[in-house]
């Protein structure tokens, strides 16, 4: 009997994980063997899970999806990343290219979309959705770096676009020291660090630029 591939979904939607669950019911070569609701539950999931295939959204609470996309490709090397999500901005995009993952669908794609690119990371190919602009096509299948780190956000560290997250979604920097296991001081060199990075001075513009990123929503 063929093996399952399994599956992992993490989506900070209830009912977006059971969507596709029961999407992916319909197709007899997947298993669902778990779902998460942030990053960093994903992560914990496919240590102890070994899925084939992550469906992994970026937008999630505690730890969101480019730090575990990043977690995730130093870790579990095999393990294979399918971004599944509603943004198109370029950086972004181009930012989980950077990190390795093997392929973008956005979530106003149809079923059948979603199998072929469940299969193609699967079987080893790379898979970009149509949706996304040809731009970032081209410049990715041909290896070319043309969209590439020179936007403020780019120069962003992941710790630092971490942090830019927890304290947009209003945790104080002893609550975000004890979540990442750093230091207070560590948590306040950070947030000096973007806040530079991005020429912001006040909190309510940080939390201006995670919502124009989409780092967190209204």
């Amino acid at each position: 009997m063929k093996e399952k591939y399994r599956i992992l979904i993490a989506d900070d939607h209830a009912i977006v994980r059971e969507s596709l669950r029961s999407l992916l019911s319909l197709n007899p070569d997947f298993e669902v063997i778990g779902e998460a609701g942030d990053g960093r539950e994903a992560i914990r999931m496919i240590e102890n899970l070994k899925p084939h295939l992550v469906l992994m959204d970026l937008s999630m609470p505690k730890t969101d999806g480019l730090v575990a996309i990043k977690e995730v490709k130093r870790r579990f090397p095999k393990t294979k990343v399918l971004v599944l999500t509603v943004y198109k901005d370029e950086e972004l995009i181009m930012a989980t290219l950077d990190l390795g993952v093997n392929g973008y669908v956005l979530k106003d794609s149809t079923y059948t979309e979603l199998m072929m690119a469940m299969k193609s990371v699967l079987s080893g190919k790379p898979y970009i959705c149509p949706g996304i602009s040809e731009k970032v096509i081209e410049g990715y299948l041909d290896g070319r770096k043309t969209l590439k780190a020179s936007s403020p956000w780019m120069t962003l560290t992941h710790r630092e676009r971490e942090i830019l997250k927890l304290i947009a979604e209003g945790h104080k920097c002893r609550e975000i020291a004890e979540y990442l296991y750093i230091s207070p001081k560590t948590v306040e060199i950070h947030r000096s660090n973007l806040m530079k990075k991005l020429d912001i001075r006040t909190t309510a513009e940080l939390v201006a630029f995670a919502l124009k990123k989409r780092l967190i929503v209204e």
